[in-house]
């Protein structure tokens, strides 16, 4: 007997990376055993040229399989070089440094992935050749006037239970199409490494219905919301006094520390983050209670509490969760470190 393994990997594609994945059959003394490495063509995925193009797949997490059921899995895996190094496009080993560097702050994080249906070259509910009644009624909305790919959005949702990833919620977003789904709370490799099997996942569910999923930061130009990736982060100071959260917010404002991050938060940061549609600008760096119009939100129950955590709201939708929690677990626990709150 056998089963199926679905080996996932992230390209090399720039300016945003894509998602692969190829199926290998398994004996099944294979179960509950170390999945084996395996290997792919670079040179059809912008990571290799064709005189040297064999890659390195290294299984790093697996979960079952809810679209084929039974005893199949799914096998996210990083990129090496054939000397068994990181690839250059391999952003997991950067972050598993930074992670274990600064693992006894216990730091945790939630990502709000943000995303849009397409269908025949429009969002999902926006009539061809026109425009839907302006934003403002679709958010956590209800009826078919307003609501569009809820059953691709409760199809993904299951899938990502029964895979066992820590999804903790979804909702209806701002623009008709528009939808978001929440992975965390999670150690930083935890959430990146679910984020990117939930994306798997989505875009494989909408195949089935005929639809394209899409991490577009504007999807549609004009007086609409663009589509994020909104970043809650804390560690076990910030969870038990407000001067750690104080302390965190400072450090992501400090000398280069914005432009560090935004240049690395997706493809497309200056599109969305404009000002304007629940945005700070992408050059300007500010922090504040329950203010979405600000680069970072400290939630209002947060203050009150006087303990918790942030939100980063600058973060795209298409960005690399290895680095965006790379970024915030460096600067942020290096500053609560100097500052003694650890």
């Amino acid at each position: 007997m056998t089963f199926k393994a679905e080996y996932i990997w992230i390209d090399g594609t720039e300016p945003t990376a894509k998602l692969r994945s190829k199926t290998k059959i398994l004996a099944d003394d294979a179960k509950g055993a170390e999945l084996p490495i395996w290997g792919f063509d670079g040179s059809s995925t912008n990571q290799a040229e064709g005189h040297a193009s064999d890659c390195v797949l290294k299984p790093v997490f697996s979960c079952p399989d809810p679209i084929r059921g039974g005893d199949d899995v799914l096998v996210l895996c990083e990129v090496l070089n054939i000397d068994f190094t990181p690839h250059a496009s391999n952003t997991r080993a950067q972050l598993t440094e930074v992670a274990e560097k600064f693992a006894a702050q216990e730091p945790i994080f939630g990502i709000e992935q943000e995303y849009t249906f397409f269908k025949d070259g429009y969002p999902l509910g926006f009539p061809k050749g026109g425009f839907p009644a302006p934003q403002g009624g679709y958010y956590c909305g209800v009826g078919s006037d307003e609501i569009f790919g809820r059953d691709i959005v409760e199809a993904h949702l299951e899938n990502c239970l029964k895979a066992g990833l820590g999804i903790s919620g979804i909702n209806a977003e701002v623009m008709p199409g528009q939808w978001e789904f929440q992975v965390g709370p999670l150690s930083p490799l935890e959430v990146s490494d679910q984020l990117w099997v939930a994306r798997w996942l989505l875009y494989r569910t909408a195949e089935d219905f005929g639809v394209a999923a899409t991490l577009d930061p504007k999807p549609v130009k004009g007086d609409w919301n663009g589509a994020g990736a909104h970043t809650n982060f804390s560690t076990k100071a910030m969870r038990e006094g407000y001067d750690a959260i104080i302390t965190a917010c400072e450090s992501l404002g400090e000398g280069s520390k914005p432009l560090d991050h935004v240049k690395n938060y997706g493809a497309g940061i200056d599109d969305r983050l404009t000002g304007l549609h629940e945005t700070a600008p992408w050059d300007k760096y500010s922090y504040g209670v329950s203010n979405r119009g600000a680069s970072v939100r400290i939630p209002w129950q947060v203050e009150k509490d006087g303990k918790g955590y942030i939100e980063d709201r600058r973060p795209n939708a298409n960005v690399d969760p290895y680095t965006v929690t790379r970024l915030i677990v460096d600067t942020c626990c290096t500053a609560l470190e100097k500052a003694g709150q650890v």
